[in-house]
């Protein structure tokens, strides 16, 4: 089961070191994919599991788990007036995700020929460049919504067999709908990547939405907004296609903290969501 859930969570026993009970306040799906946010006192530093998290001016950070996630995080905060590290674990729930079958993709689109090895390398640049961004934009704290109309067709963690080879599981949420159908922007932000059509994700969008916090929208028949501009939840960024890797018309989204893979479906509350409805 997927939970969203707020926790408190109490200071445990670090290296030897008796702390004092403090709580910590977490909201977010503490889950395979979930994405979480919390709050500490300005000026704290927080790692999680060993690594360094952004914390903004007033304490809020933000949290990620990928699809395989191990059971448990440790969250450590060094507060700006004492010496002393509280050091939390957290409980990340697992998952089951499904198997997807995908077949009829041209061969091309499954096994890029040699030739495309060049332009892929540039192409696949660009998109970790556009989502390195650790701005301190705080548009993620809106929420998220819908980017388009239409059924989902496709979700987070499944692995699909394409043409019956086994490839990386899937890591979007895709939303099918006619061509030229408007999508719009999830949450706000500024446009890190817009492109018309790269090989595998047609027209592409990235938009930073701080703190490490990105979306990504791609097989796009048109991308209508630029690099460098602002956009607010709700603004229009183009329309879906059947560009690139896809076996339709439909929009892949995809929700990154940092480096890390999330599930878009848990940030606009469909909790456990596995099959196609709308």
């Amino acid at each position: 089961m997927i939970f969203i859930r707020k926790l408190f969570l109490w200071t445990l026993l670090l290296s030897g070191f008796s702390l004092s009970a403090s709580a910590l306040d977490i909201e977010g799906s503490l889950v395979q994919g979930g994405f979480a946010y919390g709050k500490v006192a300005p000026g704290s530093t927080v790692w999680l599991d060993n690594k360094p998290i952004y914390v903004g001016e007033e304490g809020d950070f933000v949290l990620g788990f990928g699809r395989d996630h191990p059971a448990q995080s440790r969250l450590s905060i060094s507060s700006p007036t004492t010496n002393s590290m509280e050091t939390h674990t957290l409980d990340i729930a697992d998952r089951d995700f499904d198997i997807e079958r995908v077949n009829g993709l041209p061969p091309k689109t499954v096994s890029p020929p040699p030739e495309w090895a060049a332009r892929r390398k540039l192409e696949t640049g660009r998109v970790a460049k556009g989502r390195a961004a650790v701005s301190t934009d705080t548009f993620w704290k809106t929420g998220f919504i819908k980017p388009a109309k239409g059924r989902f067709s496709g979700f987070y963690g499944s692995q699909r067999i394409l043409n019956g080879k086994p490839r990386s599981p899937h890591y979007g949420l895709d939303i099918a709908g006619p061509i030229g159908t408007p999508i719009y922007a999830p949450a706000g932000g500024k446009v890190t990547l817009a492109a018309p059509d790269f090989l595998l994700e047609g027209g592409i969008v990235i938009i930073d939405h701080g703190y490490g916090v990105s979306s990504t929208l791609f097989h796009m028949d048109t991308v209508t907004v630029s690099e460098g501009q602002i956009i607010e939840q709700g603004d229009p960024i183009g329309t879906i296609g059947e560009k690139g890797r896809a076996s339709g018309p439909h929009v892949d989204w995809r929700l990154n903290w940092r480096s890390v893979r999330l599930d878009p479906a848990l940030v606009i509350g469909l909790e456990g969501a596995t099959s196609g409805t709308s």
